[in-house]
């Protein structure tokens, strides 16, 4: 449907297929003479769409009985107090690895409620890698230990998992759930806004082990305990009913590309076609990740100058691709290519990239 090539980092492209069944949708909800968004969220249509969603989470992403999925508004920012709120027991400890923004702000939160402690940094580097196991430096007995899975500012990903020890994992995956296989059942937390793979901005995915949420701390206000929107099974005030609903369309569609391990063979090409032309141009580009912790999902580089950067993000604008500006914190040139991002596209922006550099190299 779109008209341009949507490589925007968050909210990001969505499915051409999910945004025109939304359109169908949206005046007349199946029927029903009105709109989902003007219906009652305790009614039995909106129920089944909550609990479809909570189901079709769970088969994709490849967890059992012992999970809850629960969807909250706030976006991962505010999972980031949320969690040591319910799990950082007073006088406890919480682990945390730091490779970009995102674990910076993940831990400053933390500090407001117990003793966070830096298990691992990256900082020094620029944040161009992910640590290996010898750079982790765990505590004694940590509450949990907390990682993000794929930076966006500085497009590092983990590729695997390092062995974190028995200690719970909690895991932000924002930027990069449900674009590849992983062993879910390793986290007993994952959190993701949904508005860069998932839906739209204002919903965000909770993946919660019910053993562990026995653990919790009762004494957090109503509304950041997770054990109310488990017990009430989202449904304890009136949730982000539309960005529910699309999200529940989007995890249809992704079942329809084969699962994530359908799409997890597509975003490799995505990714490397787009590294190969990086890697092509006789150093023009220069990527901000280390090759070994590339991610597959936020493509990061500079050129030569700020002044071609500019002239880059002009001629791709005038070519049809918008959203390649870096964050503004770091500058440079950033390529999302989320589930929704099809292969073409990328291609697209590859042989750009490669006609770029041949002309001003």
């Amino acid at each position: 449907m779109s008209s341009v090539l949507n490589f925007n980092a968050g909210p990001a492209a969505l499915p051409g297929e999910v945004l025109h069944r939304v359109q169908t949708e949206v005046v007349d909800y199946q029927g029903q003479g009105m709109s989902l968004m003007e219906m009652s969220h305790r009614s039995k249509i909106f129920e089944a769409i909550i609990a479809r969603a909570e189901t079709n989470f769970k088969r994709l992403i490849g967890v059992g009985d012992g999970y809850r999925v629960i969807f909250v508004q706030g976006g991962a920012s505010t999972q980031f107090a949320t969690v040591p709120m319910n799990f950082l027991p007073p006088g406890g400890v919480a682990d945390y690895l730091v490779t970009g923004t995102w674990g910076e702000k993940a831990i400053e939160e933390a500090t407001l409620f117990g003793q966070p402690h830096l298990a691992a940094s990256t900082k020094e580097s620029g944040y161009r890698k992910v640590p290996v196991g010898s750079e982790i430096a765990l505590s004694a007995n940590p509450a949990y230990v907390h990682l993000t899975s794929n930076e966006t500012i500085q497009g590092v990903q983990y590729h695997e998992f390092p062995d974190l020890g028995d200690a719970p994992l909690v895991g932000d995956m924002s930027s990069d759930i449900l674009s590849r296989p992983i062993d879910a059942e390793r986290f007993s937390l994952i959190y993701a806004g949904a508005q860069k793979n998932l839906g739209p901005s204002g919903v965000t995915v909770v993946l919660i082990r019910e053993s562990w949420l026995e653990s919790a701390n009762s004494r957090v206000p109503t509304m950041l305990r997770y054990s109310t929107h488990v017990k009430n099974n989202s449904l304890y005030n009136t949730p982000p009913m539309f960005g529910i609903y699309i999200l529940d369309l989007v995890l249809q569609w992704l079942a329809e590309q084969g699962g994530v391990l359908g799409i997890a063979r597509i975003n490799e090409m995505k990714a490397a076609s787009l590294y190969g032309a990086i890697d092509a141009s006789a150093g023009f580009y220069r990527g901000h990740a280390e090759p070994g912790s590339r991610s597959k999902m936020n493509v990061t580089f500079r050129l030569p100058s700020e002044e071609l950067e500019k002239q880059f993000l002009i001629q791709a604008q005038d070519a049809g691709m918008i959203g390649l500006a870096g964050h503004r914190s770091v500058g440079g040139i950033r390529a999302s290519i989320y589930n929704a991002v099809g292969l073409e596209a990328c291609r697209t922006l590859a042989s750009f990239l490669a006609d770029f550099a041949a002309k001003n190299g």
